[in-house]
């Protein structure tokens, strides 16, 4: 009897594993969906001449390697692939996009940018003359970046060796993808040095998308978060730092806003509501960065989600 229940186990675990598989390639096959590259703030983790405890799990082989945050946007309808940000790891994402989700002969059909801070747009460097040379590659950017681009090298020689072409965006203007795939870009305040910032709205055929990976304090904003995530099915939002004293550099520099405080915004709201949050772009100093961490958990527990690169939602 022992011996029976056991396989019953294994084949329950075994069932609910081809369950799961199924149910992935089952939204695949429903055409259009959006996939997680990235979770990371602009200079990845582990960062760059960090000797701190955060960093050191990382050379200790207790934490992986996290991608720069960027979302990708799958069209198997139409055979078309995007990405949203051209971070540090496009290399990387471009690759998984082509081996997991869409092998169609191109490197991707458009680039919708946010803003340029490093790690939003300097991968675009991997298209140009001493990369892959690329041709025409659509990239999907507002005014003042697209200016940016023009108008200082290196990135003006994409423009001039026509390894990319504008989609110039304009604010709360809807691009059109397919009769079920619209973008719409919307600016948020953010350090504005080189070109504007935006957020993006990616709605498919019965679910939308809120994409905000970097914005200061939420009360800066002219629209309300709560409102907005409301308004969509999954929203993807800033969570560069978990609490205040974080970082040793002054934060009111850095305003973006912290993940206790945008909890703190929803504590009245419905778990459901809850739930649609998904914290991504965190810092290299981040606790909830980790894989697994008492804080994570306890953020968690109120019912909001931390992204996770792979991870896959139907339109």
């Amino acid at each position: 009897m022992r011996v029976f229940q056991i396989l019953c186990l294994l084949l329950s675990v075994i069932n609910l594993s081809c369950t799961s598989k199924a149910k992935s390639n089952e939204t695949k096959l429903n055409g259009q969906y959006i996939t997680v590259l990235g979770i990371a703030q602009d200079a990845g983790f582990p960062q760059i001449n960090c000797e701190k405890e955060c960093c050191k799990a990382f050379y200790s082989g207790k934490e992986s390697k996290k991608l720069i945050s960027s979302l990708g946007l799958i069209d198997l309808k139409n055979q078309r692939k995007y990405i949203f940000d051209a971070t540090p790891d496009f290399t990387q994402q471009v690759h998984n996009l082509k081996v997991d989700h869409l092998d169609n002969g191109q490197v991707i059909d458009g680039i919708f940018l946010t803003h340029a801070h490093v790690g939003h747009y300097t991968g675009l460097m991997y298209l140009g003359f001493e990369a892959m040379g690329a041709k025409d590659i659509p990239i999907y950017a507002m005014p003042k970046m697209k200016a940016y681009l023009e108008t200082n090298g290196p990135w003006s020689q994409l423009v001039s060796m026509n390894n990319i072409q504008f989609k110039t965006l304009q604010k709360d203007s809807t691009i059109i993808l397919d009769t079920n795939l619209k973008v719409t870009p919307f600016l948020v305040p953010h350090r504005d040095e080189y070109s504007e910032t935006v957020g993006y709205k990616i709605e498919g055929q019965s679910k939308s998308v809120l994409f905000i990976p970097d914005i200061n304090k939420w009360k800066l904003w002219e629209r309300d978060i709560v409102e907005a995530v409301k308004n969509v099915d999954y929203a993807f939002i800033d969570a560069t730092f978990f609490k205040d004293g974080e970082i040793s550099r002054p934060m009111k520099d850095i305003p973006h806003p912290f993940i206790v405080e945008t909890t703190k915004l929803f504590e009245n709201e419905s778990i459901e509501t809850k739930s649609k949050i998904y914290f991504i772009h965190l810092n290299h100093t981040n606790p909830a960065l980790n894989s697994t961490h008492r804080l994570k958990d306890s953020i968690q527990n109120l019912g909001f989600n931390f992204a996770r690169e792979g991870t896959i939602f139907p339109l």
